[in-house]
């Protein structure tokens, strides 16, 4: 049969021919993948304080920034710029919240979330603070919740997050497998974008172990290499690391290419696959634009005042990036037009919460108060709460009262007339966590002060202690041996004899690495929140400042 064949439909066929025969087409042209990140965000729905680094290192003077107003505005300046930007969180969007958003559960934080269409986060620590049951209600939507006071009161059919957390390293030892997903693939321009996310393998020293019964928390890095085979068989190109775990360096947070990151984080990029080259961050409240081993890792400080800007070159089919370029930005209201949705809705929360947070709690005599430590590790603010949560329990024979630095979450100010309001209050302890007293000889006394110190490091997680309590400790020790003298109302503590302290049921069950408190004996769950002894205290003391000026000092450092 003779078929005649136009030329068009010849050079069809012999182009089909040639690529049928293994004859490469054109590769495709690099597209950029453009992906803005925050972390530790935890529910700071509203603007709040920032010390700026200046290009020397130093500090300037401090100013307001952050909040989900400003990262709105960026966010919709930037996505006019290119409206298949990925925005991702590593970790700690929730958790240790102001009351603006712990009011509610938290609710307000992922709702606002949903609107500015995150797409995936991996799960920070603080995620777990209401235990795992509350983490799936956040994700899923649903009133249930061991929060009933607070879950479901904004609105009644909370419906969860649009968004996807990530916990590769969290296992569930009934199925054995990640209990919630490791990773999300997102295709922008083309390219499959895989996402996968870890949370610090150290969690369970940080978070309530009743709420994290039956998981366990693998190694970071393992964990994200672990599913990278299943993501490339998915189709991922190219693969980005979200992981709540973080560093610190000396270089300018808004400076790319540092190359002094210390820390944690260091150690978990160097095991990383090859294939993963870019690092996005979390935990440590730090900014940085860093280096290690060729790889970028980046993190954006926290409560939103810095957003992390990276716009990624990829080629398809090549693997990796071609070039990765990453900047920190600075959130501030008015560098960018308002995003009048967000404006409204944050308003719209501003007006449920305002009497419960505008309400007075006492007139203090000098403000701010704040959580900063002295060369020892004493702050007037530690010693605040510690004081506090003594005069709650002196009356079921408390006599020392302990408070964990990690549990003061911002400085305590005040409005007009040095008056700090309940919001106010709620921002410096923002957990909910009760009060347990117990029996602890001296001995596990001084081992858990002992404990406030690890191998290779002169400063420690210092425990803030009450006033009659006091001890001394020598750096040039050897860890284990570096407290001198304990003394409580002038009389030396000894080794064999109990005493009646007070702490938060975080530390009450080990919590932050402290494990004698777990041990302590003829224990007593007051259920007294230490938000409440705190407010109660601020007023039974109202411009007293007592407690703002110790009369000693609690905390001696000798050499």
């Amino acid at each position: 049969m003779n078929v005649s064949l136009r030329a068009p439909a010849r050079l069809s066929c012999i182009a089909l021919a040639l690529v049928l025969a293994g004859c490469a087409t054109a590769p495709s042209s690099p597209v950029t993948i453009n992906i803005v990140a925050i972390n530790d965000f935890h529910g700071n729905l509203e603007p709040s304080r920032y010390v700026p680094v200046n290009a020397e290192g130093g500090k300037e003077k401090a100013i307001r920034a952050g909040g989900i107003e400003a990262v709105a505005a960026a966010l919709q300046a930037w996505r006019k710029e290119d409206k298949d930007l990925i925005f991702v969180s590593a970790g700690d969007l929730v958790g240790a919240s102001p009351a603006m958003s712990s009011l509610w559960a938290d609710e307000p934080t992922i709702e606002a979330m949903n609107m500015l269409d995150l797409r995936v986060s991996a799960v920070g620590n603080h995620e777990f603070d209401a235990g795992r049951k509350e983490l799936l209600r956040q994700q899923h939507g649903g009133c249930d919740s061991p929060r009933p006071a607070k879950a479901c009161q904004m609105a009644k059919d909370y419906r969860g997050a649009k968004f996807t957390y990530l916990a590769g390293n969290v296992i569930d030892s009934a199925t054995g497998k990640p209990f919630i997903p490791a990773y999300r693939i997102e295709t922008v321009k083309g390219i499959k974008v895989g996402l996968v996310g870890v949370v610090l393998q150290d969690t369970r020293s940080v978070v309530m172990a009743s709420g994290i019964a039956g998981l366990s928390f693998e190694d970071e890095a393992q964990a994200i290499n672990r599913a990278i085979p299943q993501m490339r068989k998915d189709g991922a190109d190219v693969i980005v690391a979200l992981v709540h775990q973080g560093g610190t360096t000396r270089d300018h947070p808004l400076q790319a290419g540092c190359s002094n990151l210390e820390g944690p984080i260091v150690d978990v990029v160097k095991k990383l696959d090859p294939a993963v080259r870019l690092v996005i961050s979390g935990h440590t409240h730090q900014g940085y634009l860093c280096t290690v081993d060729g790889r970028t890792v980046t993190q954006g400080a926290s409560y939103g005042h810095l957003a992390t800007r990276v716009a990624m070159t990829v080629q398809k089919g090549a693997g990796v990036p071609a070039g990765i370029k990453v900047e920190n930005v600075l959130m501030q209201a008015g560098d960018y037009p308002a995003d009048e949705k967000m404006v409204a809705f944050v308003s719209k929360v501003k007006e449920s919460s305002r009497a419960a947070l505008m309400r007075p709690v006492a007139r203090l005599a000098a403000a701010p108060v704040l959580r900063k430590q002295n060369e020892a590790g004493e702050a007037p603010l530690g010693n605040l709460i510690a004081d506090a949560v003594l005069a709650a329990t002196r009356n079921v024979g408390a006599r020392i009262g302990f408070m964990n630095e990690g549990g003061i979450r911002k400085d305590l100010e005040a409005g007009e007339n040095n008056v700090a309001a309940f919001g106010q209050a709620q921002a410096v302890l923002p957990f909910g966590n009760t009060l347990v007293v117990m029996d602890l000889t001296g001995a596990q006394i001084r081992r858990i002060l002992e404990n406030q110190w690890k191998e290779g490091s002169s400063g420690g997680s210092m425990l803030q202690v009450s006033k009659g309590f006091s001890y001394r400790w020598n750096e040039t020790k050897p860890v284990g041996s570096r407290v001198l003298g304990m003394a409580l109302d002038g009389q030396p503590i000894e080794d064999a004899k109990t005493y009646r302290v007070v702490a938060n049921n975080f530390l009450a069950e080990g919590g932050d690495n402290f494990p004698d408190f777990a041990k302590g004996t003829n224990r007593l769950e007051t259920g007294l929140l230490d938000l409440d002894a705190f407010t109660d205290y601020l007023r039974a003391s109202e411009g007293q400042g007592a407690s703002l000026a110790p009369e000693a000092a609690r905390i001696i450092k000798v050499q």
